[in-house]
């Protein structure tokens, strides 16, 4: 029988659960600080264009049409904001934060500091379905070209997960298969663009290849959001899981866990969550690299800390980058996805300088 010097005391006990309690409000602190700069960012990023719209009237805007206000505000204007800037901004958030929390998942479960969501082959194969839609016309009138996308981008994922295992699995020959599928499906949209594309379309198509943000709705705001929000969900619950396949399988199967089967289903949930926002918005890169980075600089790898902050920097980035692009090359703005490569290759530069100082 245990005696009362040999059971942990409420001192004991209170010790143990102060580290939890730190770790709770820092989230709770980050998460509401970033939400609060996400917002303001939004709402900046709204006021700009070729028509200047005064943050205040964007408020009011916003108001009329959440609150049901009635204040003053001209039609121009209100269409402005309500039916361009601001479903545009709100896509551009989802996307730069469902990007950068699959390239936080694909770095762990892969353990390469180098992997993104297009390791899986997702954007090329969004690419080609795209391409099969738009210029083959197959399955135009009930797909669309965000639907043949997304079709694309699971086919191409299907395939990848068909050839590692061919190879004998593992998350070294998911990366070696992803890169076969890139270049397959690559190769795919450029014979397709090459032999049966007229010069209009081919630029059309080519616009969205590079990533466009050009038309979105607030249909494609509510499908972005809540595929992010119930994968970053999912994630904050396994964050315990990441941080286990972070140090190798063998902690991971330490733990009770099939190491299989939780990677195929990590690996699936970040193929829908990028296929999604591919088949909106077009192949966008560098989110999925550089941003998860930029976050364990300011957090740490701890995956309950580091996948909320890289949803939260991720949003703010892509806010941010597309205005920029919209902005500078107007009236015709520039493709969002040469936006982030512009921005992410130097940033990407500094942050593995960083690392080598710090190593």
């Amino acid at each position: 029988m245990r005696s009362a010097a040999a059971r942990p005391g409420p001192v004991h006990v209170v010790a143990r659960r102060a580290p939890r309690a730190r770790a709770a409000a820092t989230l709770v602190t980050l998460t509401l600080a970033g939400l609060v700069l996400l917002a303001l960012s939004v709402g900046a990023a709204v006021t700009l264009g070729p028509a200047e719209v005064s943050l205040v009237n964007v408020r009011d805007v916003i108001l009329n049409h959440v609150a049901g206000t009635q204040i003053p505000v001209r039609a121009s204007e209100d269409a402005i904001v309500w039916e361009e800037r601001l479903p545009r901004a709100l896509v551009a958030a989802a996307c730069g934060a469902g990007l950068g929390l699959c390239g936080t998942i694909m770095q762990s479960l892969l353990r390469n500091p180098l992997a993104d969501p297009y390791v899986l082959g997702v954007s090329s194969g969004a690419s080609t379905g795209a391409v099969v839609v738009g210029v083959l016309g197959l399955g135009g009138a009930s797909l669309g070209l965000s639907g043949g996308a997304f079709l694309g981008a699971l086919l191409a994922f299907g395939l990848v997960l068909a050839l590692a295992r061919m190879a004998g699995g593992g998350h070294d020959r998911v990366v070696l298969a992803g890169v076969a599928s890139t270049q397959l499906f690559s190769a795919v949209t450029s014979l397709i663009i090459f032999a049966f594309a007229d010069s209009d379309g081919t630029r059309g198509i080519m616009f969205w290849l590079l990533g466009s943000l050009e038309g979105v709705r607030w249909a494609d705001v509510a499908l972005c959001t809540a595929v992010v929000l119930a994968g970053a969900l999912a994630c904050l619950r396994w964050a315990h899981v990441l941080d286990a396949f972070a140090f190798g399988d063998e902690v991971a199967a330490s733990l009770g866990l099939s190491v299989r089967r939780v990677r195929l289903s990590l690996l699936l949930l970040t193929a829908l969550i990028a296929a999604t926002l591919v088949s909106v918005a077009g192949a966008i890169g560098f989110v999925g690299l550089v941003l998860p980075h930029a976050a364990r600089l300011l957090v740490g790898s701890r995956h309950g800390l580091l996948v909320p902050t890289t949803v939260v920097l991720g949003a703010i980035f892509m806010v941010w980058v597309d205005a920029g692009s919209r902005v500078a090359f107007a009236p015709t703005p520039l493709p969002v996805g040469v936006g982030t490569a512009l921005v992410g290759v130097p940033v990407f530069i500094v942050l593995l300088a960083r690392r080598r100082r710090v190593q």
